[in-house]
């Protein structure tokens, strides 16, 4: 018996069409829906006009649009738009699979590359650090990794992100994911990267939310605008 080879990304994943939809009850953006050849995913763009830059985000365990904060995601897509890095929030098909997660994520970056953007940064909370963690080992289109108060199960690919920049962050009183869980993630990681903790934050990250944001503001378009090497 012949012994099949790995399948590509684009073979397991591939994007056959986008198409418009409403937003969510007072969320802004531009609502789309990615029909793909394993389902369908939405996704809300807020788009940067004439950007070359962008970055994907992606939510927990539950998927939806709202990540930590609450409403960091959107208030970050709209603080870039201002300063031309286009954002994608994305929901996934099947929320709490790590693999098919990755999926959705990785066919995110296909649709932005398509549409002219540079390699991207992809920010996941929770549940969504340990995909941003396995699409960011897996493609050559993502520079930068954010994991927010990340769980390890599913983020083993870690030490695989390098030469891109990592970023994980946790709060010190989170409750649901020990802090433990980032820092064993950061050990795991080899350089460029990054470990800040929050006394006092829960896993949402609400008590700093003022200086996440601050922060996030910062490295990302520090991470979009350098120069690596993937080859």
């Amino acid at each position: 018996m012949s012994e099949e080879h790995p399948k590509t990304v684009e073979e397991l994943m591939s994007i056959q069409g986008v198409e418009s939809i409403d937003l969510p009850d007072g969320d802004v953006g531009e609502g789309l829906r990615f029909k793909t050849n394993r389902g369908d995913f939405n996704a809300i763009l807020h788009r940067a006009r004439d950007a070359d830059q962008a970055v994907i985000w992606v939510c927990g365990a539950r998927g939806g649009f709202g990540g930590p904060g609450p409403g960091t995601y959107a208030r970050m897509s709209e603080r870039f738009t201002g300063e031309g890095i286009t954002s994608l929030r994305l929901d996934y098909r099947y929320a709490n699979d790590v693999f098919e997660c990755a999926l959705d994520l990785l066919a995110g970056v296909a649709y932005l590359k398509g549409t002219g953007h540079k390699p991207v940064v992809v920010v996941g909370h929770s549940f969504g650090g340990a995909v941003v963690i396995a699409a960011g080992a897996n493609s050559d289109h993502i520079k930068g990794v954010v994991a927010l108060s990340p769980q390890t199960y599913g983020a083993g690919m870690a030490g695989q992100i390098s030469p891109r920049k990592l970023l994980v962050v946790h709060g010190k009183a989170d409750t649901r994911l020990a802090f433990a869980c980032g820092q064993q993630i950061y050990d795991m990681a080899n350089e460029p990267k990054q470990l800040v903790l929050y006394e006092g934050a829960e896993h949402r990250l609400e008590e700093c939310r003022d200086d996440l944001e601050e922060l996030l503001g910062n490295w990302i378009p520090e991470a979009l605008s350098m120069g690596i090497s993937l080859g």
